[in-house]
C-alpha cells in the first residue's frame, strides 16, 4: 500500500501503471518537510494532476457506462 509512501507509489506507478489517488498524494506532500518554494511548486503540479485526474475519471466513467449499456455479442 502507497498511501503515504512515495517510493512504494512510484514502484506502483512504473510496474502497474497505477496512478495514486489525489488524496494521497496531497498526503504524501503535507507530510514531507518541504523549504516553502518547494511547497508551492509541488503544490501548482498537485492543482494540475488533480485537474487531469477528475478529466481523466470522467473519461472511464464514459467509455464505462457506453460498453455496459451495449448488448453482448455471444
Amino acid at each position: 500500500m502507497y498511501h503515504n509512501q512515495p517510493s512504494a507509489a512510484l514502484e506502483e506507478l512504473k510496474e502497474e501503471g497505477l496512478l495514486p489517488n489525489p488524496v494521497h498524494i496531497r498526503d504524501m506532500i503535507i507530510r514531507a518537510r518541504l523549504s516553502p518554494e518547494i511547497a508551492l511548486e509541488l503544490n501548482h503540479k498537485f492543482q494540475q494532476y488533480l485537474h487531469a485526474f477528475g478529466e481523466t475519471q470522467d473519461l472511464a466513467k464514459n467509455l464505462l457506462v457506453q460498453l455496459a449499456d451495449q448488448p453482448r455479442k455471444d
